[in-house]
């Protein structure tokens, strides 16, 4: 019987979980499920990288990973290429950031796009050519944009009126003419969780279109700086076109009408396209994404009687996301007894030794994930249960609503999907949790990303301890 308490698109699972499959769309491509329901990744078991590395446990599929990163790249140039014009494509290193995950990248032929002084350090001591990094964020300080500069970054871009001049004042103390876009509010309402809308008008990104022609004729102004073009990021987690292609249409008007006074060589039309967690989620491949954008751009191209610009887009989650995983080990199971309108339901309690320290998702935007338990067939059946954390908050969940086998039982793994982008860069060290390690795991080899914190690395801080 299904349980009430269950949303109406969870699925209950049929027959066992010796079953092998898994949702090519969810789990990384290497991620298998043998027999007996374990669970292995690029051939290894997950107990063996539970045992080695301990958990909580960041995992990607190393070998998928790449390839996703290649592919997102190859598609939009494919795409751009359709209508005359060029893609260049920028790894938002907000998803997920460390020194070797961002070589991969720029080996494959990618950018960085980082949001802080600390992002940019990483890429510099990972040995990125500054050039092919860009700098975002909305309140970059003195310290953030000097450093940017001095290391020859490729652009910076300007997020309000009294950060362009702060750029130009910078770059020309330096002696440099440094590359600059402007981020434009758009206005657009991606349909996409609130705290993921980016380009709505009362929020605390960009320019109003309103003001782009008069501050670009302010940066035309100073000769320290040079115009690239308009950026715009309309959100995170969108799932079809239309926002960006609505986005690009606004954008393009005021391209447009730059072109007549100045030369502007490129449209950054951002990231955030979305990608597939749960069952019910429902993203478009990425192929129809990208032709999608790219069709809008050449129709209103035509209607204005201009050329495509060069494009930029800065996706993250669509490379990361679906190549990562989690792995936590069970602790504590309560069976908790709902009381409802008709009569009572049962919801499982699955207490696991992490949480919103170091996936903060769930509490933030109401995320949900996918889970499956090593070595538990399901022969048992399934419960309804709700994956939580060992924080001291009420709202600590991790999975809302899931089906795991009845057996479940203390000290078993449960492997989370899809946790690849945002997780371990939002994570923190509430209740002094330790932050966990993160691995790539090969065919042939295990790569640590970052190495798991441990007391005596909390302790270093604390200025009552170490003077």
């Amino acid at each position: 019987m299904r349980n009430p308490l269950a949303p109406e698109w969870l699925s209950v699972p049929v027959g066992t979980t010796n079953d092998p499959s898994l949702d090519p769309e969810i789990w990384p491509r290497n991620l298998k499920r043998g027999t007996y329901a374990r669970i292995t990744l690029a051939g290894t078991p997950v107990t063996e990288l539970a045992i080695k590395y301990s958990t909580p446990l960041y995992l990607y599929d190393q070998d998928f990973l790449l390839q996703q990163a290649t592919d997102v790249k190859r598609i939009f140039e494919e795409a751009a290429a359709k209508i005359g014009t060029t893609a260049h494509i920028y790894y938002a290193g907000k998803a997920f950031l460390s020194a070797q995950f961002v070589r991969w990248m720029v080996e494959l032929g990618l950018s960085v796009d980082v949001c802080s002084a600390g992002e940019l350090a990483v890429a510099l001591a990972a040995g990125v050519d500054p050039s092919s990094i860009g700098l975002h964020g909305n309140n970059k300080s003195e310290y953030e944009i000097r450093k940017a500069i001095s290391a020859g970054i490729g652009v910076i871009v300007i997020d309000s009126e009294p950060e362009l001049h702060l750029v130009a004042r910078i770059a020309a103390e330096l002696g440099r003419h440094q590359q600059v876009r402007l981020r434009i509010n758009t206005g657009v309402h991606a349909h996409t969780h609130e705290y993921l809308a980016t380009a709505r008008e009362d929020q605390k990104f960009g320019v109003a279109m309103s003001d782009a022609e008069t501050l670009v004729d302010k940066i035309a102004g100073y000769e320290s700086l040079d115009f690239l073009g308009m950026h715009a990021h309309i959100g995170s987690q969108i799932y079809a076109p239309e926002g960006f292609q609505e986005s690009a249409n606004r954008l393009l008007d005021i391209h447009a009408r730059l072109l007549k006074k100045y030369d502007v060589p490129e449209l950054n039309l951002g990231g955030g396209f979305g990608v597939k967690y749960v069952e019910s989620d429902t993203p478009i491949p990425l192929e129809e994404m990208a032709a999608g954008i790219m069709n809008a751009v050449a129709k209103r191209c035509e209607e204005l009687g201009i050329k495509p610009p060069a494009l930029a887009f800065e996706p993250g989650r669509a490379i990361t996301a679906q190549a990562g995983v989690a792995l936590y080990t069970v602790g504590t199971i309560k069976d908790v007894e709902v009381q409802l309108d008709n009569g009572t339901a049962i919801r499982r309690y699955v207490a696991i030794d992490g949480g919103m320290s170091d996936n903060l998702r769930p509490a933030l935007y109401g995320a949900n994930y996918s889970v499956i338990a090593n070595a538990r067939t399901g022969d048992a059946g399934y419960v309804l249960s709700r994956v939580v954390g060992k924080h001291c908050e009420s709202g600590d969940i991790v999975v809302h609503d899931c089906y795991l086998p009845a057996d479940i039982a203390e000290g078993d793994i449960l492997t989370i999907a899809s946790t690849g982008a945002y997780c371990v860069s939002l994570s923190s060290n509430y209740n002094y949790l330790e932050r966990p390690a993160t691995v790539a795991v090969g065919a042939k080899e295990e790569t640590v990303l970052l190495t798991r914190e441990t007391e005596e690395d909390l302790l270093r801080r604390d200025g009552g301890i170490n003077g």
